[in-house]
């Protein structure tokens, strides 16, 4: 009889965000969730984070300094486009003229401020069924 392995892969959660505070807090909750956690302060090092690997969920702010969360999704649907299906837009401007419209057309996944816990980890986790569905296409 031979014997199965099976890989335990522990998934990869980008977070791009400029509130450092906020960027602490949601690496620890998601860590204590056994993901594994990359944390960019804006769309710059987001982008250099993304050319050196592949992550699994990418949870983004909209409104960030040198690099706006929506100028990070074309950057990384230049580069990576397959990641493109993995965003999480967090954002505390609902109604934002700018960003509506990008979402709209996107078809963006987006989490309005404030955010629970469960409500991020649950979303999460339906990305990551998405994503796992696109892969058996």
């Amino acid at each position: 009889m031979s014997e199965t392995v099976h890989e335990i892969k522990m998934l990869h959660v980008l977070i791009v965000d400029d509130d450092q505070d906020l960027l602490d807090a949601l690496k620890s909750l998601l860590e204590s969730k056994d993901f594994m956690v990359s944390t960019a302060t804006n769309g710059v090092e987001a982008l250099k984070i993304i050319m050196n690997m592949d992550v699994d969920v990418i949870l983004c702010d909209l409104m960030m300094p040198n690099m706006a969360g929506d100028m990070f999704y074309a950057a990384v649907d230049r580069v990576k486009p397959k990641l493109c299906k993995r965003f999480i837009f967090i954002t505390g401007y609902e109604g934002h003229p700018r960003f509506n419209a990008f979402l709209d057309k996107t078809k963006s996944v987006v989490l309005y401020k404030p955010i629970t816990l469960g409500k991020l980890t649950g979303t999460i986790r339906i990305m990551l069924d998405r994503v796992a569905a696109e892969r058996y296409k």
